[in-house]
């Protein structure tokens, strides 16, 4: 039980910018793979509340503008610099591998990064917009749980580009319950919002394995950045996707 609490306090520690006193090292890191649909959850509980409590006071554009503000914010902008560094690698390496995992170490963005972080942005604000008006808060519970279900898979099932990196920990320890493990605890969105969320994963999970399969094609492999961009636009096609 104990190791338990170690491995989803990584979890959160790794996925948000929430502190969490004693979450462990990178034993309990490779561990966290299986509660990432929890954070998931822990993430879209606070924007629903937030969108529930900020709703009478704010007008449907500028919650939408607070709320991926807000969720950009708990989760550090971590998946959003790897989805600009993804990007930079995709149209500045040109298809050498060596010249790509440099790019993905450079700190500075490019104009492939940057318009990707824009155009992601965008139309997670317009999702968000669009759910708003319709009153249909649901998504943005169910998202942030389903993205970061997605990744799972890109964890166990594709090997790491790297020998060492901030994801590399995962790969030692990647084990294929982990993946069932994800899937049952993402699994009761099915039953509670029906037909609507089990298309809408699927097309999450569909989005986060091309990012895969398109990377591991010029890199042999993924990284931490790639598993970062998957959950971005996993999340981005739920949201898009959900009604």
């Amino acid at each position: 039980m104990r190791r338990w609490a170690r491995s989803i306090g990584a979890a959160f520690a790794f996925l948000t910018r929430i502190p969490i006193p004693g979450a462990g090292g990178a034993a309990e890191l490779g561990r966290s793979v299986v509660w990432f649909p929890l954070v998931g959850a822990a993430l879209g509980a606070i924007l629903v509340g937030a969108a529930r409590a900020a709703g009478g006071q704010l007008s449907a554009g500028v919650l939408a503008v607070a709320l991926v503000s807000l969720h950009a914010l708990l989760s550090g902008g971590l998946h959003l610099d790897g989805l600009a560094d993804t990007f930079d690698a995709w149209g500045g390496g040109r298809g050498d591998r060596a010249r790509m995992l440099e790019i993905m170490c450079d700190s500075r963005i490019g104009a492939h990064g940057a318009a990707a972080l824009a155009l992601l942005l965008a139309g997670k604000i317009f999702a968000v917009l669009d759910l708003l008006s319709r009153g249909t808060l649901w998504p943005l519970l169910a998202a942030p749980v389903v993205a970061r279900w997605a990744v799972v898979p890109l964890v166990v099932l594709f090997r790491y580009a790297r020998p060492s990196g901030l994801g590399s920990a995962f790969q030692e320890r990647r084990r294929a319950i982990d993946l069932a493990g994800a899937t049952l605890l993402v699994a009761p969105l099915g039953f509670y919002f029906g037909v609507a969320a089990l298309r809408a994963g699927a097309l999450a999970l569909a989005a986060a394995l091309l990012v895969a399969v398109a990377i591991r094609r010029r890199l042999g492999g993924l990284t931490g950045d790639v598993y970062g961009a998957a959950i971005e636009i996993a999340e981005l096609v739920f949201l898009a996707s959900a009604y």
